[in-house]
């Protein structure tokens, strides 16, 4: 009686939270519908009429298409390459047997090492290593983009691999599969939450970041989502309509992109390794693993990593509670 009532409590209060958050996107749509000289006059009242111009305008003056090519194009890559090399690592670290644990710990140390300097304090050394290696246009945001990517990514495998039991390494062993067969089509099924997580934090950074990209990007042919943002800003005057209803055209993608399916199992683990496990490892990730692996039914019960079923509820909520942090900087994390 008492976890309901904390859990309703929880309930309400997310919700709440939800409706405040939810409000600045209404209020960038209704921006997006007024003229400048409306906007500026009264920026908080409702729209005279359903003026589209707005949109209109955000289209002649940006070539859209061309923006989610070029984003997307950079996203596949960076997340492709920084995927295999951190989820390689972290199976590495959590899996394999070291003589010392001291060697474990300094290894992971290193890696993690980068959490501690902001990647916008590197934005000068890494232009003048792009020039220096005659690296240009997208290539100058891939590298820096993988790069920069290691030390989160990597904190978030390990943490998680290593709640993941062991016995079901030595079950696939004494079926005699290999280590690159082990970490494929055991441990890659099993982290699917945690890889669902990691590619959603680095897809919303990559297609919201600014500075690398304004810095890079020189030709507007290679221009990012972020990167055309700055077309609306003049030398004297912002065309804040325009900058409105591109904002909504770059926000919808993202919030279509957090519904699909595979994406939405992750659960609280945007906020704790720990819940995730709850949410993601279980009955659902164990039948994609090794058909000949007969044992791994009886290695790990699904009620080993359960959740309640209030504390999904919950974690919906307020994970739907983060789709806006600055009208067109979404984190939606929608746990089913």
């Amino acid at each position: 009686m008492r976890v309901r009532k904390k859990l309703g409590v929880c309930y309400v209060l997310m919700v709440l939270l939800t409706i405040a958050i939810v409000i600045p996107i209404i209020w960038l749509v209704f921006i997006s519908m007024k003229p400048n000289s409306e906007i500026m006059n009264n920026p908080l009242s409702l729209p005279n009429a359903l003026d589209f111009g707005n949109y209109v305008s955000a289209l002649q003056t940006l070539d859209l298409f061309t923006l989610y090519k070029n984003t997307a194009f950079i996203a596949v890559c960076s997340l492709a390459v920084e995927i295999v090399i951190t989820f390689s690592s972290a199976v590495g670290l959590t899996r394999l047997y070291y003589r010392s644990d001291g060697v474990r710990s300094g290894l992971q140390g290193f890696l993690q090492l980068g959490l501690a300097v902001s990647p916008f304090i590197l934005l000068f050394p890494i232009y003048k290593i792009n020039k220096f290696l005659g690296f240009s246009q997208q290539l100058s945001l891939i590298l820096p983009y993988i790069a920069t990517s290691i030390s989160f990514n990597t904190l978030l495998f390990t943490a998680y691999l290593r709640t993941v039991p062991k016995e079901l390494d030595e079950a696939a062993l004494m079926d005699g599969v290999s280590l690159w067969q082990l970490m494929t089509k055991i441990l890659v099924p099993i982290a699917k939450p945690v890889l669902a997580t990691v590619i959603i934090f680095n897809l919303l950074y990559i297609w919201n970041e600014y500075p690398f990209a304004s810095i890079m990007i020189e030709k507007p042919a290679y221009y990012t989502i972020s990167r055309g943002i700055a077309a609306f800003q003049g030398q004297y005057n912002i065309d804040y309509g325009g900058l409105a209803a591109y904002s909504v055209m770059v926000l919808l993608p993202e919030l279509v992109f957090s519904r699909l399916p595979p994406f939405t199992m992750i659960g609280l683990f945007a906020f704790g390794v720990g819940s995730a496990v709850g949410a993601g490892v279980g009955d659902a990730s164990l039948p994609f693993c090794a058909s000949s692996l007969s044992p791994l039914s009886s290695v790990v019960p699904s009620s080993a990593f359960g959740v309640g079923e209030g504390v999904a509820v919950a974690s919906a909520v307020f994970s739907f509670s983060l789709i806006v942090t600055n009208s067109a900087n979404t984190y939606a994390f929608c746990p089913k």
